[in-house]
């Protein structure tokens, strides 16, 4: 087995016991260094205090597993303020400003940003800014394969 195998399968059950619904563990050596990179996600914006509070919940069991015998860095994080969003989730993100790729063009766009207004089982609606007006798309649910937050400039 993998240590990113065995350091998940130590922290992930702990993890998602706070309440987050996704764990990625990755070993990798930059500029000679060891990194221990874990990456927690939820539906709601990840913070500095998840950051900390998950870091402060594995590193003991980490240091008592002793499953990487080298000196590493742990490094904790989040996707991030575009993170990826699961197609399959796209209820829970309703009032945000959300990316989404539409494998059927909508008027010629594969792309659509702004905010998802509405989700229905086959249907979504999005309202974004064409020029000065503000439009609202309806466009079909199958149609959209990618779909992530985004930052409103």
């Amino acid at each position: 087995m993998s240590i990113e195998k065995e350091v998940t399968s130590l922290i992930e059950k702990p993890i998602k016991d706070l309440g987050y619904d996704e764990v990625s563990v990755s070993l990798v050596r930059e500029n000679g260094v060891m990194y221990l990179r874990v990456l927690i996600d939820k539906d709601d914006a990840i913070s500095l205090d998840d950051i900390i509070k998950v870091n402060d919940l594995i590193s003991p069991l980490l240091d008592e597993a002793d499953l990487i015998k080298s000196e590493y860095y742990l490094d904790v994080s989040s996707y991030g303020a575009e993170k990826p969003i699961k197609v399959d989730r796209l209820e829970k993100y309703i009032g945000k400003y959300i990316n989404i790729h539409l494998t059927n063009p909508y008027k010629g766009e594969n792309y659509l940003e702004g905010t998802l207004e509405e989700v229905s089982l086959d249907k979504l609606v999005i309202s974004f800014r064409e020029k000065t007006r503000l439009v609202k798309a309806e466009v079909n649910r199958k149609d959209v394969d990618k779909a992530r937050l985004a930052i409103k400039f």
